[in-house]
This record gives C-alpha cells, structure tokens and sequence, in this order.
C-alpha cells in the first residue's frame, strides 16, 4: 500500500481551476520533491492533503486512510509544516513544543522525553530554555519542524520549508530531512527553488497551472524525455579504439571523443550498461572511468515547463 495516494483531485475556486485531475502515488519512505512556480497548485494540494482544505473532487489517502472522511485518523498519521507558521511571544521553546504535544493528547509524564527527543533530532537542545521570539529565521524553522515531529507521524507535509534560509541554514536542513527519511519518514516537500530539491529529493513531481505535468525519478524523467542515458568513460589507451568498439553497438546512438574522454548516448536500460564496460575491459581499453551522467532538475524543468502560471 502506497504511504501517500492522490486519485484525480481537484480544487476549484469560483473562475480559478487550481489542481486539475491530479493522480499521484508515493511510497513509504520516499522523499518526494513537488516543483512549481508560485501559483501552480502546490500550497492547495499540499493543504488538502493535511484536511486543511475540501476538495472539490477526488480522493487523498494517507497510510490508507481517507482524508476526507477520517480528517481526525489521518492528522495522527501526518506532521504539516506551512509555509508561514505562527511563533508566539513570551514563551520558551520547551513550552511551545510542550502545547502542540498537548493538542495531540500526549500523557503529560510522556512530554518531557519526547521534547528532550525532538530538540536532540533539531539540534535545538541549547536553546531549550529561549524564548521563541528571540530564535533565528533557521532556528525558527527547526523548531517549526520539531513540532511537527511531536506525535511521531509517519507523513511529513513540508510546504516551502526552506524559504528565508541563509545557505548554511539551508544545508543542514537538507541534512535533517535525510536524518528524518533514514528513520522511514515519508516526506512530501515543496519548493519553486531547484536547488533545495536536487540533491535531497529521490522523486520529484512538476506542477504548472494546476496540472501534474511529469513525476518519478529525476534520472527516470531525464531518459523519457530524451530517450537516452548520457554515459561518460575515461580511457587510458587510445580513446579511438574504445570509441570504434562502442559504435559498433546497436544501443549507442552517439559517441563523442575529447582527448581520453568519451560522452555516449546511450539507448538501452541502466541494468545494461555493466555490459558496455565489460566489453572495453575484455577488449583491452584500459578504463579509469565509468559513469552515467546525472540527470541536472533545471534541465528537467525547463524541457517540461512553459513558464505559465495560474
């Protein structure tokens, strides 16, 4: 069973159509990159998906559950950070987190630990006893994090977590999300900056006025919309030979020489391409590189976007 399933949603309001037929499936563990320019759809659905909103038509589940009809099962289930979140003055991080820990029904005597617990995971534990108002914009967002982490959910609903982050803020953010993930988090964040996605992100989905437009695997997406999977090979012997042998394979579309390096495009399936290099060892090209080229996410946007917005 999928941890996060999206069947044919829609959202309307009044003259604005701002999901459209969205069907989307994530499974546990994933950490799921939902890519848009501002007015795409991502904050609706992202709210629909944490009971915040109706839909107009369609389903969500979450874990199985059905947001619309069990909205209370599946706040259990899941951990929403919004996009602008609401800190209060003349109040201790402790307490802050104390408060939501209450609203979920946490037994009193249980608090503490799990506090002690979510601030150790935030590397907040120093600023226990700060008072909320005087944190930093990073600080802030770890704590807006914590608190979604109180009640252990299986489902972490990130809308724009990193915005306003200074760039070393933005990468230990990365690094806790992959903490999170590691303990079996399902993470389903959104961002209109690539960046903050590429590299912590196995599954991305692109929006563009309201509609799904592609989603999978980054490298998956890159090879449809191409047809081929660039591969790279650094060669110590004649790169000529290596190239003559690779061309005469029926999946090499193109084999491109610069000095010992050689870029391929290659036709066939990732699971074969051990079978490329087997044939320049066996062959006596003596190889001191082999890879395939990473897909870039800005490459992938700008191929499937037009640049529209709601």
């Amino acid at each position: 069973m999928p941890m996060i399933e999206i069947r044919d949603l829609n959202k309307q309001y009044k003259n604005l159509h701002a999901v459209k037929n969205l069907t989307l499936t994530i499974e546990q563990g994933d950490i799921f990159g939902f890519i848009g320019p501002n007015g795409a759809g991502k904050t609706t659905t992202i709210k629909t998906m944490a009971t915040l909103l109706e839909p107009t038509s369609g389903a969500v589940f979450i874990d199985g559950v059905d947001v619309t009809r069990n909205q209370l099962e599946v706040r259990k289930l899941i951990g929403y950070m919004p996009d602008f979140f609401g800190v209060y003055d003349d109040i201790k991080v402790w307490e802050y987190l104390d408060f939501f820990a209450a609203a979920y029904k946490i037994p009193r005597e249980k608090r503490p630990g799990i506090i002690d617990d979510v601030l150790e995971l935030t590397d907040l534990t120093v600023k226990r006893e700060a008072y909320v108002e005087e944190l930093s914009r990073g600080m802030k967002q770890r704590l807006c994090l914590a608190k979604t982490l109180v009640h252990d959910p299986k489902v972490l609903l990130l809308d724009e977590p990193a915005s306003g982050l200074d760039p070393r803020a933005r990468i230990e953010f990365r690094a806790l999300l992959k903490e999170l993930q590691a303990m079996g988090k399902t993470i389903f964040v959104s961002s209109h900056i690539l960046t903050e996605l590429a590299d912590m992100c196995n599954k991305v989905g692109i929006m563009e006025q309201g509609s799904l437009i592609v989603a999978g695997e980054v490298a998956d997406i890159m090879q449809q919309l191409e047809g081929s999977i660039g591969v790279e090979i650094t060669v110590q012997s004649d790169p000529e030979v290596a190239a003559n042998l690779l061309r005469g394979q029926p999946q090499i579309r193109e084999v491109e020489v610069v000095n010992h390096n050689l870029r391929v495009e290659y036709v066939g399936t990732r699971a074969e391409l051990p079978v490329l290099l087997k044939l320049l060892v066996v062959n006596g090209v003596e190889v001191s590189s082999f890879t395939d080229r990473e897909a870039n996410l800005e490459d992938v946007f700008m191929k499937v976007t037009k640049g529209a917005v709601n």
